[in-house]
């Protein structure tokens, strides 16, 4: 009688089967949640990128533990089934490489990056028959975005922080000057400025203002985008979450 398991080893029982998509749906669903977080919070690889993640890490998984049962031999051909696994953690490196980015000393996408590469932890975790390991390390990735981003920016207040923000303003209306008076009065410090007129944009000019005290960025940022003239303001320090 031809089955499906005599390639797969997917049907070889009533349950084996169910168990395993069981386990795929997990994925797909655990990685869904860390991609609509991802989403809402505005990073670069939002839902469709962790969902794929996560339901592709763990189809590899799955095909490494019962994908080569037809050819497996007692005595004569043995497979190691943590193979295929060893190489989803080397191969999810390149596309987290890809969403880190370095301008002018500033980093940017690390923790979406490193967010990608968990994701895919989850995947494998729920492909290898471990949710309770997959349900714990998602939860504890909400408890780091939320719970830890909170506690830096309370900390933030109480120490030395940097940033660096990219202003788009308009041209002969006195607004770098606005810019730098804001940011010194309100306690931060100017230590580096660049600023160049664009021709895709003409009247305008962008600008990139390093400065550094105690406080919150978000509020510098909010100051400087109230400002008159000011088109723009963003943010080019690395990802907060």
């Amino acid at each position: 009688m031809w089955t499906l398991g005599a390639q797969t080893s997917l049907w070889t029982g009533p349950g084996q089967g169910t168990r395993q998509v069981a386990e795929l749906l997990l994925a797909f669903g655990l990685g869904s949640l860390i991609g609509l977080e991802r989403e809402f919070r505005g990073k670069s690889a939002g839902l469709r990128t962790q969902t794929i993640v996560a339901t592709a890490a763990a189809l590899v998984l799955l095909v490494s533990k019962y994908g080569f049962g037809d050819v497996l031999h007692p005595g004569t051909v043995v497979l190691d089934p943590s193979r295929v696994a060893a190489q989803i953690v080397s191969g999810i490196g390149f596309l987290g490489a890809g969403l880190i980015l370095t301008r002018r000393g500033a980093v940017r996408g690390l923790t979406t990056a490193a967010a990608v590469w968990e994701t895919a932890a989850i995947g494998m975790a729920a492909g290898a028959g471990l949710p309770l390991l997959a349900i714990v390390v998602t939860g504890l990735h909400f408890l780091v975005v939320f719970g830890y981003t909170g506690l830096l920016r309370r900390s933030a207040r109480h120490q030395v922080v940097v940033v660096r923000l990219a202003v788009h303003y308009r041209d002969g209306q006195g607004v770098l000057g606005r810019l730098v008076a804001s940011g010194t009065s309100t306690g931060w410090t100017l230590h580096d400025l660049m600023h160049e007129t664009r021709e895709s944009a003409p009247g305008t000019v962008y600008a990139e203002i390093g400065l550094s005290g105690r406080g919150e960025p978000s509020e510098l940022l909010l100051c400087f985008s109230e400002l008159p003239g000011v088109l723009s303001v963003e943010s080019l320090d690395d990802d907060s979450g």
